[in-house]
């Protein structure tokens, strides 16, 4: 790890230049031309396309990837597009182990699919390199309609209203528009401000303006949007942290994975991030892993995963639950925080309890404990809606909508993870954004 990695407590510049670049290249490198072919050429373009039916925003997958088998890069884009116009990202982040790629026929006689998301990949960068349009905006209908979150959800939102001929405001909290895919994902992930990008392209259809550093609730309010705007669509995400409820949280060494992330991305030189030494990362989903892993990568030591259930039971898919381990991240289950160890206000280690199910199959302590020694903690259990609702019904701490994504308030509808029924994924935030704006489209036209 280099010198600088045998600095005690949390440092910055634990590795030197060259380490970073290697550490934070590409996850996964494109396809070039002639692996798309051959890749491609694996597909069984089944009738009833399983991978399809798998896939929340329904590309049609069997037709983009014949499109790639006849050197039609941008039509396959143009397919793409036109289900999922935020598919580069999405061919970047979206767990296709778990979707398309799992109910792939090869997956299932070979134990090897179809690379469907690097195809993917594929089309839609040389469609954007190229920057390709294949949507015309409609006439003007005089209509405008307020998006509140510039991340997958309301920019699927707005590009799909734009295209019907509306004029659409969108504002963002944040200094830049992107939401998740900005701020949340990992930089490995899509590197090169491949989200700023994208961004830029989904605008490009005109129609759309975008106001950053705009908040709900202190800036304006729902009803004041709903009265200046012929409708309202909120994809606000999901800001707020859920808390530890353990003794010595507020211990300095104990910040938000959230936070940790979004700050590695914003990072112009990684060199001025401190990472800890030793680092406890708490939690079981995506977010964990991404923290787990790039703590690693920015030059600590040792870096544990802790989870109260098992890894059946973890929300990170298997894949990156073994890019994890194969980064050298320990992931242990059946532990629970119970306290922080502080030592002159900064963190020690902490103390876990062991859990397992009684026989009722409730979770619960064993009245054992553990300690790791450590001198970072990133919180990354989950997150909250971070308004009250604004006057729109809630349920289950998120906005409650129906299957068109009607909020309780008229005129105002809501999508992606601030919004009840999703699965808190990229692609189908997308999903949710783009049929909300069909169902404003119908209403504001009286289709």
């Amino acid at each position: 790890m280099g010198e600088g990695a045998l600095k005690d407590g949390i440092a910055a510049g634990r590795l030197g230049a060259d380490q970073y670049a290697a550490n934070f290249t590409d996850l996964h490198p494109p396809l070039d031309r002639h692996e798309a072919f051959v890749e491609a050429d694996r597909c069984y373009f089944c009738y009833d396309a399983p991978c399809q039916n798998a896939c929340p925003t329904s590309i049609d997958i069997p037709l983009f990837i014949r499109e790639i088998v006849t050197d039609n890069p941008l039509g396959a884009a143009e397919t793409i597009f036109e289900q999922n116009i935020l598919g580069g990202m999405c061919a970047r982040v979206c767990p296709t182990e778990q979707l398309c790629e799992e109910a792939c026929v090869r997956e299932a006689a070979e134990g090897k699919p179809v690379k469907i998301g690097l195809l993917q990949r594929y089309a839609t960068d040389i469609a954007m390199a190229a920057e390709a349009q294949f949507f015309t905006r409609a006439a003007p209908t005089g209509k405008r309609v307020a998006v509140v979150g510039a991340g997958p959800a309301g920019l699927a939102c707005a590009h799909r209203l734009a295209l019907h001929g509306h004029d659409v405001v969108i504002y963002d909290a944040r200094p830049k528009a992107g939401g998740l895919n900005e701020y949340g994902i990992a930089s490995y992930k899509a590197p090169g401000g491949f989200a700023q990008a994208e961004v830029d392209y989904v605008t490009a259809i005109g129609g759309i303006t975008i106001e950053t550093g705009k908040i709900l609730g202190e800036h304006f309010s729902l009803s004041e949007l709903a009265g200046r705007f012929d409708a309202v669509f909120l994809g606000l995400g999901l800001g707020g942290v859920n808390v530890l409820r353990a003794d010595g949280e507020d211990a300095q060494g104990v910040d938000s994975a959230i936070d940790f992330i979004a700050d590695l991305r914003q990072a112009a030189d990684l060199a001025t991030l401190p990472i800890g030494r030793k680092v406890v990362v708490i939690g079981g989903g995506m977010t964990a892993i991404d923290a787990a892993v790039q703590s690693k990568l920015l030059g600590a030591e040792e870096v544990t995963m802790v989870y109260r259930r098992g890894k059946e039971q973890m929300n990170a898919s298997g894949f990156e639950q073994d890019l994890a381990a194969a980064k050298g991240v320990t992931i242990r289950h059946w532990l629970a925080p119970r306290r922080i160890v502080v030592r002159g206000g900064e963190v020690a280690g902490i103390e876990l309890s062991y859990m397992a199910l009684d026989p009722a199959g409730a979770l619960k302590p064993t009245g054992e404990t553990t300690i790791i020694a450590c001198d970072q903690v990133f919180k990354a259990i989950g997150q909250t809606l971070s308004t009250d609702g604004e006057g729109v019904q809630l349920a289950g701490g998120k906005i409650e909508v129906d299957a068109e994504g009607r909020t309780s308030m008229p005129k105002v509808w809501a999508g992606g993870d601030c919004a009840t029924g999703g699965d808190d994924l990229t692609v189908t935030a997308v999903a949710e954004g783009r049929d909300a704006a069909e169902s404003i489209n119908r209403t504001l036209m009286g289709l």
